[in-house]
Parts: structure tokens; sequence; C-alpha cells
């Protein structure tokens, strides 16, 4: 895995009430609704407290947004183009979009076409987004849930894209191997996969399993520049990375 330090300094507060939630970056515009500026744009995202996970009867945890979803929506902003890509008239989609600012801010950016994808009960709030940002023309919202059966078949509905995002989805290694299968079938040649994540134990271990998978990554760290209090005596540095994966030639859809 080949590091590269770009030396980018974002302004990320932790939250107080949710841990990794990016609470005192956006602007509260009213109850539950943030805007969030980023760059010269500026996002509206309704976020919820109320939606549970049927199964295990836990908060859904893409209810709102996270850390990383802002460190790689002000990336693609910012940065982006020191790697010779320009985001206009790209097509994109985000993997477990949650509550959609990357996939948003790429569409503000000038991408032709957008699609946030995650588990059913998400739908609804990320269409809320969309329309709360006036981009029903060209952002379009899917279920897609990696390991699932059908979810072959819906990544193959779907296509191959320019530009695939990623925010917060290395916690279970488990899961590496189903959602690489899904980056194979919805990458072409020429696509970019970029993946934002808090640097946590279990990262690398979702890192092997995609070079297990034939996948080549590179990181670019951020660097944050306030750190996280945690008491009086102790003070924690949330780490980022921005993910650059590459699927096996051979195994790409095209």
């Amino acid at each position: 895995m080949t590091r590269e330090k770009r030396g980018m300094v974002f302004a990320i507060k932790e939250g107080t009430k949710k841990t990794g939630a990016a609470k005192e970056k956006g602007k509260e515009i009213s109850m539950g609704v943030r805007e969030f500026q980023i760059s010269d744009r500026n996002v509206v995202i309704h976020e919820l407290d109320d939606l549970y996970d049927s199964t295990t009867g836990r908060v859904l945890t893409g209810s709102w947004v996270w850390n990383s979803a802002f460190v790689l929506a002000e990336w693609m902003a910012t940065q982006c183009k020191l790697f010779d890509f320009d985001i206009r008239d790209k097509t994109v989609i985000e993997l477990g979009a949650g509550v959609g600012l990357p996939g948003l801010m790429a569409a503000l950016l000038g991408a032709r076409r957008v699609v946030l994808t995650d588990v059913e009960p998400l739908l609804p709030g990320l269409l809320r987004n969309v329309d709360a940002n006036g981009l029903v023309d060209r952002v379009q919202v899917r279920e897609l849930v990696w390991g699932l059966d059908e979810s072959v078949s819906r990544a193959n509905e779907l296509g191959e894209f320019d530009l695939i995002l990623m925010s917060d989805l290395f916690y279970d290694s488990e899961d590496m191997a189903p959602l690489a299968h899904v980056l194979k079938i919805i990458s072409g040649k020429n696509s970019k996969i970029w993946a934002a994540s808090e640097i946590r134990p279990w990262t690398v271990e979702c890192l092997k399993e995609f070079m297990n998978e034939g996948f080549k990554v590179e990181e670019s760290q951020v660097q944050l520049d306030e750190p996280r209090e945690e008491d009086d005596d102790h003070a924690i540095l949330d780490l980022f990375s921005i993910f650059h994966l590459q699927p096996p030639d051979e195994e790409r859809n095209s």
C-alpha cells in the first residue's frame, strides 16, 4: 500500500453526541437540517435520528453526516485536480451514501449523472436531500446492498461509472470481498475509486481484503488542524485518509 502525504489540512470538529459525526462543521438551519459550506458551494442535508435496523434494533448510522463524508466532499472540491481528474460532465456513484453529502457535492461540482445508493430505509432521506439541493434532474437514488444475491444484477443494471465514491465503509473485513465484487462490476477501464475513512485499528484488515481481491491501494493522508478532546489529560487526533482503489484490469467491466 503506497502512502502519499499531500499536506492537506481540513478543520473537522468532533460532535458531542455522535462519535465521528460532523455535527459542528455544518450550520444547523433548522431542527435536523444542516448546511455545509464546502469551497464556494452550499449543501443542505436533512439528518435523521429515528431510523433503526429492523434486524438488530440499532440506529442506522447512515442517518447523519460522518466526518469521513465531509473529508471526501471537501477533498473533491479542493484536491482532485491534483490527480488530473475533472468531475465536470462525469458519471458518479456513491456506495453506502447515507445522507449523500459526497455524491451531492459531486453533482454541484458539475457531474452529469450521480447515483446515490444505500439500504432501503435510507432512500427516502436521500431523495429528500436531492430535492433540497435542487438536483432532481441529475441525481438518482437506488437501493444497492453488496453481499445480497440481487446485488450483482442491480450493479450490472447500473452499469459503469467514471467515479465511485465511498466514505466510512471500512468496518467489517468480511464485507469487503462482496464490496470488491460490486466495484469490479461498476468500474470501467478509466474509472476512479475514492474511499475516505477515519483510520481505525480494523482499517488495515479491510484494505488487505481488497488487495487479496487483486486491488491496488494508494493512500493520501489528511491532516486535521484541531485535536479532539477526550478529557482533561488526553487529546485524540482523528486521522483520515483518501484511498485510491484500482481493481485488476482483467476483472473490470470493460
